[in-house]
């Protein structure tokens, strides 16, 4: 993965901004190409020493259907060795997306797109029906399509919008409600940002949202990013997750340790 990274990095500063939304939808097709023709995956991902008949094959699929950056960046992805085939389209898709976080941090949007995206990830949590018609893979595209458009319409950019109907065509049997979260967290790690998911009794002001910031960052050494979720169930103090790492500091954590320790 970090290889193709670094090819993707290198191509994507020399494509102008007007055709990155292109790049993005030719980068993301491949994906969905290669999810939906195993065998063609197969042999692209195999783990072979001589990648030579792979950079032909992926040429000559691509040669005159895609832009040469895509073309670059394929050649790069299938002279890799990966541990199991699914990686080779992941990869891809994870290029896709950062296309268009590129797109939006040249106009200056990235920004927005992280919160758009968290939003919209908490607007799942409450509408699990919507999460569950969103990723029904058995459905047409079209139709979840729409469906997304219809719940976004025209409030969030345009990137976030992209980012949303390129994972929502490419689920492959993944819960959008895991994913969209992944999107939020990739977009601050591309302002340079790590993010805390922090769940608590009442909204914070804005003086203690800035002062969880800024002690947070003090802790790791980073830039963290604070995202908040209220939750009137634990009834006070903070949960906060960076990451794998957990500190629950809320009441109810506490009540549940205090009664473990309880006599029978």
């Amino acid at each position: 993965m970090q290889v193709v990274q670094r090819r993707f990095d290198d191509v994507v500063g020399n494509v102008d901004t007007a055709e990155l939304s292109g790049f993005a939808d030719e980068l993301a097709s491949l994906a969905g190409l290669l999810v939906e023709h195993s065998v063609l995956r197969k042999y692209l991902a195999a783990r072979e020493d001589d990648s030579a008949p792979k950079v032909a094959m992926i040429e000559q699929l691509l040669t005159g259907k895609a832009s040469q950056p895509t073309i670059d960046v394929a050649r790069t992805a299938v002279e890799q060795r990966w541990s199991v085939t699914r990686d080779l389209p992941e990869a891809l898709e994870r290029m896709a997306r950062l296309t268009v976080l590129v797109a939006a941090e040249r106009a200056d949007k990235i920004e927005d797109v992280e919160d758009e995206l968290f939003r919209f990830g908490r607007t799942l949590d409450a509408n699990p029906h919507l999460a569950s018609l969103l990723s029904q893979v058995d459905q047409p595209i079209d139709k979840r399509i729409g469906l997304l458009d219809s719940v976004i319409a025209d409030k969030p950019t345009q990137y976030t919008a992209e980012l949303l109907r390129q994972t929502t065509r490419l689920l492959n049997g993944q819960n959008i409600v895991d994913i969209v979260p992944v999107l939020a967290e990739l977009a601050a790690a591309r302002r340079g940002e790590s993010v805390a998911h922090v769940v608590a009794a009442a909204p914070l002001s804005e003086q203690q949202y800035d002062r969880l910031s800024h002690v947070l960052s003090r802790i790791y050494g980073r830039t963290i990013s604070v995202q908040v979720d209220v939750d009137a169930e634990v009834l006070g103090g903070l949960q906060i997750r960076i990451g794998d790492e957990v500190v629950d500091g809320t009441i109810v954590a506490k009540l549940s340790k205090a009664a473990s320790h309880l006599p029978e």
